[in-house]
């Protein structure tokens, strides 16, 4: 079987951000951007390199207010290696004729292969081959392989190798008017022959940071220092058809590290110790291989190679490593300097699919939000809140990092940001925790630190809501909804909606949750998490009440995003699609002719309709019950249709969710939006911010779409529940998963067929629940199951 790869031919500076994001290499501990390594920072390139949870905080002066950011720190560039014919000048795509370029990414091996001719005038060519990888075994080393080979001519190449230090962050154009210089203190050093170091550390946050080089070549290696850059050289003698190979091997570490002293010293010591190319790379191979076993996907045709390139840029970001680490989940990734590095919610599309893969990963996630506890306790205390409000965006330490300002390219103009009273990120929290119990059987987790999350949440759910005597319901006032373009009333004095669905029903649920969790807590654990929490007695009983009373907004048959959504103004759709090409981001749009989406019944993504994301059908009849509404097939469907012809898809979160609940309800027209959530990042939808950074919520998303969504998979009380929905352009497919203790069960579905294995093991069956049946699967057994198609 062919190696699966992802491959740009020729060379097109105006595609190279995009490409530079989409071959990003990285370990879960570090990752670097697929720029080219003889190309510095400008308006076609960008290297970066970023460690997960390398954050600093910097103030700028923007529109005249002081503005504070924290962001992902763009790390000293380990990849310059730049060449040229002596007396020549540097070669570049920009410099230099280029006669043929390829880029392929190696996605079983993780690695990097760049193919280029570079014409040198008067016949003469010069062909390099690069093999890059960050290493997945070791996740502190990288390496690059430079093969060149003169063609039809012999001649001397200089080689320049650096570690360089002068760099910022500027990937992201809007932000350029922020301070982005983080590094201070950059100095270089010798260590051997051979090997060179820089050291630098934050401006505000005061991580050291150690990076080392070690480079090999047929001739000898000189060293020199210029400011901010440990610089290394070489000569090659070329001759036709004879090849000469340069190997960069370098070593990062940083103070966040355990089990140093000194980040430099550690980088010195590893770079030294580190095997030559050919050995990282079988070991690195090793270690793709494990994580690739543990991750089986199999999924025909152009779906399955899209669907392998999102596996691997979510297993490049969080790896096993990641389990060793402080860190959460960056919506964009380790791959680009968009949302500077945040954690938002994105975690609710990502954890899910890890749950059943890598669970310990899972975990060190869930541990990353409860270490931020008592910032989320003090973040509901400072609004009058009790129990804990976890921030829109987080960072280093879990405070609210949502800009208060955001610039619209459109019009120019800063204006304020609202998009930090989605408290709903609490509830995604509790769902992952409770999701990963499920999953895991982790029981130790969820009775010590997950309990304590999920109460503590599920009290700021409660303190919220307030009774309303005329409706003789729970609201909750003064937020935004996942929809995000609704941040306040039409020419309202203050920002925050009333009784956005969504977040009522997910908090209705966390209550229900948390109750239960109450309820079957040990009665030592309980006594103690009580008394830790100061839990009062009447509490619980007030969460019942507010969890079957919370309201939950009608008009016109379907359910409203929010109280007085019904009221506004009707969009002309058809005339916005005719005066612009993209119309993707129609707040932008109306912002810059002076009106606001606030004014209108139209939405940038699935506000409502994450619900039916969320939870399966009858799961959402039994929620809405429980809130007094029964939630009919024909209400549930009129709400789909009223809501998807008003969404304007700005967000790649929007397809996949559109997808994955009209597969559920209306199969016919899913496919398409399964497609635009695969599409996303491969073709840029969202109009040039995949070049910023991979979109990694929807990645792993359109996995967990293959894996739970189609599939019906539930992990709930105990069993697997299955209820397939076949799709015409997805009718067979296979994954393995990690189920309660239970290593690589797989399953497969093809034209009305599920079949389940369960490897040997001495482990007590698993109980699988269909729509019309119960079995129990032996480890070591087989099943073949005929579907019924409903």
């Amino acid at each position: 079987m062919t190696e699966p790869f992802w491959e740009y031919a020729g060379y097109r500076s105006a595609e190279e951000r995009l490409r530079e994001s989409l071959c990003t290499l990285g370990n879960g501990y570090f990752a670097t951007r697929g720029a080219l390594p003889e190309c510095t920072a400008d308006d076609v390139h960008y290297p970066g390199t970023y460690a997960a949870g390398c954050y600093n905080r910097l103030t700028s002066e923007v529109a005249g207010r002081r503005v504070e950011n924290e962001d992902l720190v763009n790390l000293p560039n380990w990849l310059p290696l730049r060449f040229r014919p002596v007396g020549g000048q540097w070669l570049t795509p920009e410099s230099a004729t280029v006669l043929d370029h390829r880029q392929t990414l190696h996605l079983e091996s993780g690695l990097l292969e760049r193919r280029t001719r570079y014409a040198l005038g008067d016949g003469r060519a010069l062909s390099l081959r690069q093999q890059r990888l960050v290493h997945m075994g070791d996740p502190h080393l990288a390496a690059l392989r430079t093969d060149f080979t003169a063609e039809d001519f012999t001649g001397e190449l200089e080689i320049e190798a650096a570690l360089d230090g002068a760099v910022d962050n500027a990937g992201v154009p809007r932000y350029r008017d922020l301070d982005g210089r983080h590094l201070t203190h950059v100095q270089t050093g010798t260590a051997a022959p051979g090997t060179v170091w820089l050291r630098c550390r934050t401006r505000a946050s005061d991580i050291r940071i150690g990076m080392a080089a070690r480079l090999t070549a047929p001739e000898p290696v000189t060293d020199t220092h210029a400011p901010a850059h440990a610089v290394q050289r070489t000569t090659l003698p070329l001759a036709p058809g004879r090849t000469a190979t340069v190997d960069k091997i370098i070593a990062l570490h940083t103070s966040h590290d355990p089990a140093i002293s000194d980040p430099l010293r550690a980088a010195v010591e590893r770079a030294d110790a580190a095997p030559g190319f050919e050995d990282l790379l079988a070991s690195h191979r090793t270690a793709w291989d494990q994580l690739w076993r543990r991750a089986e996907l199999d999924v025909p045709g152009e779906a399955g190679a899209i669907l392998r390139l999102h596996l691997f840029h979510v297993l490049q970001t969080l790896s096993p490593h990641t389990a060793e680490l402080d860190v959460g989940v960056p919506a964009r990734g380790l791959h680009g300097e968009a949302y500077r590095g945040h954690v938002f919610w994105d975690e609710l599309f990502v954890l899910p699919y890890l749950n059943l893969h890598f669970p310990e990963v899972s975990r060190a996630l869930l541990h990353y939000r409860h270490r931020r506890l008592d910032r989320a306790r003090a973040a509901a205390r400072a609004v009058g809140r009790r129990g804990a409000l976890y921030p829109w965006q987080s960072g280093s330490d879990g405070r609210e990092e949502t800009q208060q300002l955001h610039l619209n390219p459109r019009s120019g103009r800063w204006l304020p940001d609202h998009t930090h009273l989605q408290h709903h990120v609490g509830s995604a929290i509790a769902y992952n925790l409770w999701q990963y119990g499920e999953a895991s059987g982790d029981t130790e987790f969820l009775h010590t630190e997950g309990a304590e999350t999920l109460l503590e949440i599920a009290r700021f759910w409660a303190d919220s809501a307030t009774w309303d005597e005329n409706l003789g319901r729970h609201r909750i006032r003064g937020v935004v909804g996942p929809d995000e373009y609704h941040e306040a009333y039409p020419d309202a004095d203050r920002p925050g909606l009333d009784d956005n669905a969504y977040t009522n029903v997910t908090a209705a649920w966390v209550l229900d949750r948390a109750l239960e969790v109450l309820h079957t807590l040990p009665e030592p654990r309980r006594g103690e998490l009580v008394e830790r929490i100061a839990l009062d007695d009447g509490e619980p009983d007030h969460w019942n009440h507010v969890s079957r009373t919370l309201h939950v907004p009608f008009h016109d048959g379907v359910i409203s995003q929010f109280d007085g959504y019904g009221d506004l103004a009707e969009l002309d759709w058809d005339e916005y699609r005719g005066r612009y090409d993209d119309i993707r981001r129609l707040d932008r749009i109306l912002e810059a002719e002076d009106d606001s989406v606030n004014h209108y019944k139209a939405s940038k993504q699935a506000d409502v309709l994450m619900l039916g994301y969320l939870f399966s059908p009858s799961e959402l009849q039994r929620l809405f019950r429980r809130l007094g509404h029964r939630l009919d097939e024909q209400t549930w469907q009129r709400t789909v249709d009223y809501y998807l012809a008003r969404t304007s898809h700005g967000s790649t979160l929007s397809g996949l969710v559109h997808g994955w609940v009209l597969a559920r309800c209306r199969r016919a027209e899913a496919w398409r939006y399964c497609q635009e959530a695969l599409r996303g990042d491969i073709a840029d939808l969202q109009g040039g911010t995949t070049g910023e950074g991979i979109h990694l919520g929807a990645m792993a998303g359109t996995l967990d779409l293959v894996q739970r969504g189609l599939p019906g998979l539930e992990t709930r009380a105990g069993s697997l529940w299955l209820d397939p929905v076949p799709l015409p352009e997805l009718s067979s497919y296979g994954f393995s998963i990690r189920y309660q203790g239970h290593w690589g069960i797989r399953l497969r579905l093809t034209s009305g067929l599920l079949e389940i294995a369960v490897p040997p093991s001495v482990l007590p069956p698993i109980d699988v629940e269909l729509p019309d049946r119960a079995i129990g699967v032996e480890p070591g057994e087989t099943c073949r199951l005929v579907l019924t198609d409903r």
